[in-house]
């Protein structure tokens, strides 16, 4: 079990929540032909986030078909899917995510939380909430 979090580039994504919720399925059926583990396939801002929160939260070991710790990343093009295994640190990498997205200029998906928050940038140097459930 996972606490599972995705920020993606906003021009990428539709704003209204249906249509969101429907680009989202399509993109974590991960049918990009890069295979998803480098950060070199994403855009820009989501290569230079993965720099930042990996230097926080380093990726779960390569090796380890069931690891008990670490952060597993799922890179798109468009968007980065984190699934944080340690649920003792959980609060600070909602928090890492959050600030990073914001000084990046991504959108923010809460995809473990109930009401599925999904924010945007606000152009302010901060994120907003766009929609949820």
């Amino acid at each position: 079990m996972s606490f599972d979090l995705m920020v993606f580039a906003p021009e990428a994504a539709p704003a209204r929540r249906p249509a969101f919720l429907d680009w989202y399925e399509e993109q974590t059926a991960w049918l990009e032909d890069h295979g998803g583990i480098d950060p070199a396939a994403a855009a820009p801002a989501l290569q230079a986030f993965y720099t930042d929160l990996a230097a926080e939260f380093p990726p779960a070991p390569a090796d380890d078909p069931d690891p008990g710790f670490g952060t597993e990343y799922t890179i798109g093009r468009a968007l980065i899917y984190m699934s944080f295994l340690d649920w003792d640190k959980i609060d600070a990498a909602w928090e890492a995510v959050h600030r990073l997205a914001a000084r990046h200029e991504l959108g923010f998906f809460d995809v473990s939380s109930d009401l599925g928050e999904v924010w945007l940038p606000d152009r302010k140097g901060g994120l907003r909430v766009a929609h949820a459930d």
